[in-house]
């Protein structure tokens, strides 16, 4: 969720300053690559609406095993927008670099490298390449060698400074910048090579990424100088934490796009609460709820706070419900739909005599829904049958056994007879039958609750019990006399 924050930081600034937002897909490193991935980043984004300029072309994502490649294919004339079908363009670069003496070939095996680094550790220091390579003749190296590698040759003195808009003036030595691997064994280049010549290439001229590249960016600005490009605007974005001040993890919750779409998060109250993450319109500024025109107008890249964001699952979930209940009724049936329908509650596609049947549901539980999974779970009662609860839960607080068995048989008759069976019709005669009983009208509700629909939380009572219907009402009714005429104190 981090990373989608970030995306959102630059989707934003891109329309906002009439700008190109780039989609380009980083698969360089063979051994973490997984093609689904693709495909789940892809419908992610659209989900979350947001739209890209630029990026991979159909055939691109058909050779990366993406289906339906047409629905996410954009292409433009910066392309390809695959690094793995760039590496060309890659090789290029890190042939200049050899030419240029700011790079060299090193064929130091892993084992070599694990010793260096294990003898750095024990000494307290930090583990870096140690340069072994770095004064060896051109010709040492053969690119044929299986461990040759090509690395960044950093200055051994001074330093390399640069501008965060948000971190400020930062300045490192390059003595402890690390000689970084450029162009693996495999031909792949790494991240930071890869990223550079893409940005060049691409026009790049803002760069807004997660602060944990920070100690990257000095390499990043080497190769920059190294071909004599001119360096983009960095703007380094806090992590975001969990509430313990602890990067946030699966640990704390859903933290991947699809499992707050499982969860029934709505894409623009989550794009709203992410957009809100780190950044506040103004001083004094109370506004939390924006549409999507709102952000792109009023969000500054430059004023993005220094200090990490904690995330709250406590304030989507209201902000959601916001969202929710800002919703017409019939958009909201359209969301709900498909939690019923993977609940097996509604079949797919849904039939037109369903659907009118579920229309009374939405106004029941539009004012309390914060997620739209909480659906399920409060209306099951709804499409299948309920096993009357136990006999204690069919007991009013504060009352006996006795008392609530009298109140069960006083209700069902009540309802029996009722004209129509309808919410506005039931409640008045229900408060009045609790008085007459001399209880108060939240116990006899709640019995009533219970016996219905089988669950302690439920949607609006009347509501609900018009939707189920007389006979089925009437039906559980009995069921739960039934169970509460076996209790032990009777």
């Amino acid at each position: 969720v981090g990373s989608v924050r970030t995306v959102i930081f630059n989707w934003l600034f891109a329309r906002q300053n009439d700008g190109q937002f780039i989609l380009r897909i980083e698969d360089t490193d063979r051994t973490r690559y997984e093609p689904e991935t693709i495909l789940t980043l892809l419908e992610g984004l659209r989900w979350m609406g947001l739209d890209w300029d630029e990026g991979p072309d159909v055939e691109g994502l058909k050779r990366s095993g993406v289906e339906n490649a047409d629905a996410y294919a954009v292409g433009g004339p910066r392309g390809p927008y695959i690094q793995s079908e760039r590496l060309p363009l890659y090789r290029k670069v890190a042939a200049e670099l050899l030419e240029r003496g700011w790079a060299y070939r090193c064929n130091c095996t892993p084992e070599r490298l694990e010793q260096v680094r294990a003898e750095q550790r024990a000494r307290k220091e930090t583990p870096m390449y140690d340069r072994h390579c770095r004064n060896l003749p051109p010709d040492a190296v053969s690119p044929d060698d299986p461990n040759a590698v090509v690395r960044l040759k950093v200055p051994l003195e001074g330093e390399t400074s640069f501008h965060d808009v948000i971190k400020g003036d930062i300045v490192y030595e390059n003595r402890m910048i690390d000689d970084q691997v450029l162009l693996k064994s495999d031909g792949y280049p790494t991240y930071h090579l890869a990223v550079v010549v893409d940005d060049h290439l691409m026009e790049v001229t803002h760069i807004a990424r997660a602060d944990e590249w920070l100690p990257s960016t000095p390499k990043h600005i080497l190769l920059y100088e190294a071909m004599g490009w001119e360096l983009p605007i960095y703007c380094h974005v806090p992590l975001v934490m969990g509430q313990d001040g602890k990067k946030l993890s699966k640990r704390h919750g859903a933290t991947a796009i699809e499992q707050f779409r499982q969860q029934g998060y709505l894409p623009e109250a989550l794009f709203n609460y992410l957009a809100l993450l780190g950044w506040a319109p103004g001083e004094g500024d109370e506004q939390e709820i924006f549409t999507r025109e709102e952000l792109i107008e009023r969000f500054d890249l430059f004023r993005v706070n220094k200090a990490a964001a904690a995330f709250s699952y406590k304030k989507l979930d209201w902000m959601n419900g916001v969202y929710i209940r800002n919703l017409p009724e019939e958009a909201l049936l359209a969301r709900l739909l498909p939690f019923w329908q993977a609940a097996g509650f509604v079949p797919d596609p849904c039939p037109a005599d369903v659907r009118e049947r579920l229309r009374p549901v939405v106004p029941l539980v539009q004012e309390r829904l914060k997620r739209l999974d909480e659906i399920v779970a409060w209306t099951a009662f709804l499409f299948r049958d309920v096993a009357p609860p136990s006999a204690e839960k069919l007991v009013g607080k504060k009352m006996s056994p006795a008392e609530s068995l009298e109140a069960l048989r006083r209700v069902r008759k009540l309802l029996a007879e009722i004209e129509p069976f309808e919410p506005e019709a039931m409640e008045q005669p229900m408060r009045d039958l609790a008085a007459e009983l001399g209880i108060k009208a939240g116990p006899l509700f709640g019995i009533v609750r219970w016996a219905v629909t089988g669950q302690k939380v439920a949607p609006p009572l009347f509501g609900s019990l018009a939707i189920v219907g007389r006979e089925d009402v009437l039906a559980r009714l009995d069921a739960a006399e039934e169970t509460l005429a076996a209790h032990p104190d009777l």
